[in-house]
């Protein structure tokens, strides 16, 4: 199936600037939104630049305003007749060790990165349910698999979370039209880790995005994007000591 119309949260850079892209020219109409207006319209202009022929809306969100998100999703509904994908993208990586002083960091990424996330699939899924079709996406993380240390201790809780809410969300919809899909990325160069120099495996922004975007595509119910190496580490990952984790945090 060819999910023609979709929107994408977090949209004016990063990831959800890079599956835009891919979508673009795929011909596929879009719905993009993200605090940034900005940016938007210049990804408007950029994407229309790759692909003329598609329909491209933009809207201003920041997914903590949980009424808007509500709102701004109805009118793309509205705008492009239809929703066949929603895909949640929106997300921050603030955060420092529990106890250090940085709870308001901290607090920032949970709410953003959970409460929001269930904000925007609640939003998406009334519409699936009333149409009764629909391709939900979530985009975790790697680090959903385990606990991780300073900085990555809130962000991985919450990617925890998040791939937990999308089984529940897959389980309750199981054997009907709509479908539900987790991408858990490894490391892919964006803002969030542009300042990080060693990072292992890590791919620049098109590959990642061309890998997550065709994961998308089959619509499973969970990806590792590259397939190489995180298809193969998340065993390894999951069965690793505590010590080893400190050495990879």
């Amino acid at each position: 199936m060819i999910r023609e119309n979709i929107i994408i949260t977090g949209a004016s850079s990063g990831l959800g600037k890079g599956m835009a892209i891919e979508f673009a020219k795929m011909g596929r109409n879009l719905g993009l939104c993200a605090r940034r207006m900005d940016n938007l319209e210049a990804l408007k202009s950029e994407l229309l630049g790759i692909n003329p022929n598609i329909k491209i809306f933009i809207s201003s969100l920041d997914v903590n305003e949980h009424e808007q998100v509500f709102a701004v999703f109805k009118q793309f509904n509205q705008d492009l007749g239809s929703i066949d994908r929603v895909i949640v993208n929106a997300g921050m990586g603030k955060g420092a060790s529990i106890g250090t002083g940085f709870f308001e960091a901290n607090k920032q990424t949970a709410e953003t990165n959970f409460v929001a996330a269930l904000a925007q699939c609640e939003a998406a899924m009334e519409i699936f349910r009333e149409q009764n079709s629909g391709h939900l996406v979530t985009i975790s993380s790697f680090s959903a698999l385990r606990g991780a240390r300073r900085a990555m201790t809130v962000y991985a809780a919450t990617k925890a979370a998040l791939t937990s809410m999308t089984e529940g969300i897959r389980i309750d919809v199981l054997n009907t039209p709509i479908k539900v899909t987790t991408i858990h990325p490894g490391y892919i160069r964006t803002e969030i880790n542009e300042k990080v120099k060693s990072v292992p495996f890590i791919v620049d922004l098109e590959t990642g995005c061309k890998a997550i975007v065709k994961a998308i595509e089959k619509e499973v119910d969970n990806s590792f994007t590259p397939s190489w190496p995180w298809q193969v580490f998340k065993s390894i990952y999951r069965r690793a000591s505590l010590k080893m984790l400190a050495k990879i945090g």
